[in-house]
């Protein structure tokens, strides 16, 4: 598992190694970023479920603005922060926060911190069926900015609905077991 683009390109970052936790493929994780765009300057990202951190930092490597990881398991918190200090991000004014809960509770963390994200990557693990109140807690949580991008990590024989609330799904793409589900968010409805 590396950092694929950006300021911390080629850097080997560390895993669980646990059978608990599914690390996202370098394959998935490259075509994730091939779908949103090479560049995230500007953006905000929020790594749900977020593991060892890999989407986050490669988000951050990549120029995001800021990114929120949200994870509950203490073991893979150390990890975040380890990852964090080998790509160098554990500066003066770091960009990013690590939120040590579980998901639906990270949410209403980020709402009272008023933070909002522009895209989030949400990659639960795949036995633990949280995609729909995950889904279902995130379109009405007020931390997601007017169209921002929610994408999900799933097993490629898990069926997620079209539509979570305010969120719509527009396209998906299977990468070997997993599939990569995309849904756009509408403020507006």
């Amino acid at each position: 598992m590396r950092v694929i683009s950006g300021t911390s390109r080629g850097t080997r970052l560390v895993s669980l190694g646990s059978a608990d936790i599914r690390p996202t493929l370098d394959r998935v994780k490259e075509s994730f970023f091939n779908q949103v765009g090479p560049g995230l300057e500007g953006l905000t990202f929020l790594d749900l479920f977020a593991g060892s951190g890999s989407m986050g930092i490669e988000a951050l490597s990549r120029g995001a603005e800021m990114v929120a990881f949200v994870e509950p398991n203490p073991e893979a918190q150390r990890i975040i922060l380890q990852n964090l200090e080998k790509c160098r991000m554990t500066g003066d004014s770091p960009r990013w926060v690590l939120l040590k809960s579980p998901a639906l509770a990270g949410l209403k963390t980020l709402k009272e911190l008023k933070l909002s994200f522009d895209l989030v990557y949400v990659d639960p693990p795949f036995a633990d069926d949280l995609y729909e109140p995950t889904l279902l807690g995130l379109s009405p949580s007020e931390i997601l900015r007017k169209e921002a991008m929610v994408v999900v990590e799933h097993f490629h024989k898990t069926v997620l609905q079209k539509n979570y609330d305010k969120l719509e799904f527009y396209k998906d793409r299977r990468l070997g077991d997993s599939c990569l589900s995309f849904f756009s968010f509408n403020g507006l409805l």
